[in-house]
């Protein structure tokens, strides 16, 4: 027999890890590659390119790659903001669990949108990172 506590559902870390995985594509995409030239190292990237032929995929659709990383960050943000107020268990070990996959989702989200911004600075700002490192 399923008892009301066992109804309640704790809160999930899965959205915001699937947000920092996609996030860490714009990282991949721009922030590592203008880093990495612009401290001298592009031989390093050189390599990583021979090695991963398939990783400059991202670099040339920096457009598409943003845009889904973008809807992916706003609709973990909407869940997440969505599951703020539903309850936890009543079980005090288990209410603390779920407040502390709540914080860590919500720290997960916050690194998420970090990556994304910094990212996105070294994508559509090039000139400003540059100016930045040097």
């Amino acid at each position: 027999m399923i008892t009301a506590q066992d109804e309640v559902k704790g809160p999930s870390v899965l959205p915001a890890t699937i947000a920092l995985f996609t996030s860490a594509t714009t990282l991949i995409c721009c922030a590592l590659p203008a880093m990495l030239v612009m401290l001298g190292m592009g031989a390093v990237w050189s390599g990583v390119i021979g090695t991963v032929p398939g990783i400059t995929w991202f670099g040339a659709n920096k457009e598409i790659v943003f845009g889904v990383t973008g809807l992916v960050l706003a609709s973990s943000g909407a869940w997440q903001w969505h599951a703020r107020n539903l309850p936890c268990p009543a079980d005090p070990a288990k209410a603390r669990a779920c407040t502390r996959l709540r914080r860590i989702s919500w720290t997960l989200w916050g690194i998420s949108v970090a990556a994304f911004c910094i990212g996105g600075f070294f994508a559509f700002f090039p000139d400003a990172a540059a100016a930045l490192f040097l």
